[in-house]
């Protein structure tokens, strides 16, 4: 399974000199894999300690931070020797070993040319951090491009990235498309799906129902044991709560999350922040924060913390959480409802790095999602789920702000009028938002 971000993480091993890398990303999107698996397999030998699964390799931490005395230590616990000039040093699950997160200082200072890595869920939640001290990459869920990576169809794959506007392919990235609406991009559901090609389509969908439902009451549990000075309920409570108030909305924008309803006597922000915040630290929701009103550059100045949108960080578990089937998906019966496309839209531009996202907001008109450029213009980006593309709002949008540039999503083919500078792009497209 082949992870975008491979790049990255090679151009940090061919420095003369680096920082130790750090993963962080919600629990099961493939952390480990892509630390082991794809860029271990660049390496001579690699050792991999988890101090979850095996919390012994603490005591590596005990004594001393001195680099050399935790790599002896490591060397006499493991048994397998390491060679700082041509091994990588895996170290997972890092947030469960706090005197491990402050020596990747040591190691940054001290053995810039040592190969350290260090993955973790919990990081956001730490209460110490070396900053400034480590190279730090989020890792999400697998984008629809790696989902067509994953499905192994080479002239599907080079239709996409060449960008082919042609009836065919459009239709076979769509049915793509609809596919991981279901699936999701969670690496194991992923795999199964694809490793599952040859079983009839009801096991196949047996099989990802059972993984996402198992992946989610994973999550719920780990609320109960990370969520230290937060109330677990109140998370719980605000993550049950986003695709009950998503599925809500039908062809219309998603509305801001409500606070009033989800937990009995909590009615206002105030009330869930720290919850809000927990669950965005755990990279298990993606913010969206609305500006009113005319947007300036830098976009976050805008923003009122209050007036947010929430979206799951997963398509997939999302449509399993609303028991969405996939008779229904493959049968667009659900094509209305926007929430979806704009999830996936979202989920997409995350994957970019581009996270939070804005939307926009004047009286009754709203526009999905904003971004500024690299020289402060700001553009609108719309959303439709369907193939009924008028927007009333990108006109609003476009009469009050005059916008250099537009950009529309759609369920259809798509087109690009380069000249006015009003791009109408395929949903699966959604990436290509931030080429320059």
């Amino acid at each position: 399974m082949k992870r975008s971000i491979l790049h990255k993480l090679l151009a940090w091993k061919n420095k003369p000199k680096r920082k130790p890398l750090l993963i962080d990303g919600a629990r099961q999107t493939g952390k480990t894999f892509l630390l082991h698996t794809l860029l271990g397999n660049t390496f001579k030998s690699v050792i991999r300690i988890d101090f979850l699964e095996s919390p012994e390799f603490k005591d590596a931490f005990t004594d001393s931070l001195n680099p050399q005395h935790i790599i002896n230590s490591i060397e006499l616990i493991t048994g397998q020797a390491f060679n700082c000039d041509c091994d990588l040093l895996i170290l997972d699950e890092i947030g469960e070993c706090p005197k491990a997160v402050t020596a990747l200082k040591y190691f940054a200072e001290q053995t810039p040319t040592w190969f350290i890595a260090a993955s973790g869920s919990n990081i956001g939640l730490l209460n110490s951090f070396p900053v400034g001290k480590v190279e730090q990459h989020n890792l999400y869920p697998l984008s629809f491009y790696e989902f067509l990576l994953a499905s192994n169809e080479p002239a599907l794959i080079t239709s996409f990235e060449n960008k082919i506007n042609s009836t065919v392919v459009h239709k076979k990235l769509f049915e793509q498309l609809t596919d991981y609406y279901f699936t999701g991009g969670m690496p194991e559901a992923v795999n199964a799906w694809f490793e599952m090609k040859s079983h009839n389509i009801i096991d196949r969908i047996q099989t990802i129902n059972d993984i996402q439902k198992d992946l989610i009451s994973g999550y719920i549990r780990d609320f109960g044991k990370y969520s230290g000075k937060v109330d677990a309920g109140l998370i719980e409570a605000v993550f049950k709560n986003i695709p009950a108030q998503l599925s809500q909305v039908l062809d219309e924008s998603v509305k801001r999350f409500m606070f009033k309803g989800v937990i009995a006597k909590k009615s206002r922000y105030n009330d869930f922040a720290s919850a809000i915040t927990w669950l965005d630290k755990c990279r298990l929701v993606l913010p969206n924060y609305i500006i009113e009103g005319t947007p300036h550059s830098p976009l976050a100045a805008n923003k009122k913390d209050n007036k947010v949108k929430l979206f799951l960080f997963d398509v997939g578990l999302l449509n399993n959480m609303l028991s969405v089937s996939y008779k229904e998906i493959k049968q667009q019966n659900y094509a209305y409802k926007g929430y979806v496309a704009e999830n996936f839209v979202q989920q997409e531009f995350a994957s970019q790095g581009y996270q939070p996202t804005y939307s926009w907001q004047d009286a009754r008109a709203e526009i999905e999602f904003i971004k500024a450029d690299d020289v402060g213009n700001i553009f609108p980006i719309e959303v439709k789920s369907g193939k009924r593309t008028r927007a009333k709002s990108l006109q609003s949008y476009i009469n009050k702000n005059s916008p250099l540039k537009t950009i529309k999503l759609t369920g259809t083919q798509g087109s690009d009028n380069t000249e006015l500078n009003n791009i109408v792009l395929p949903l699966y497209f959604a990436q290509n938002v931030f080429e320059k």
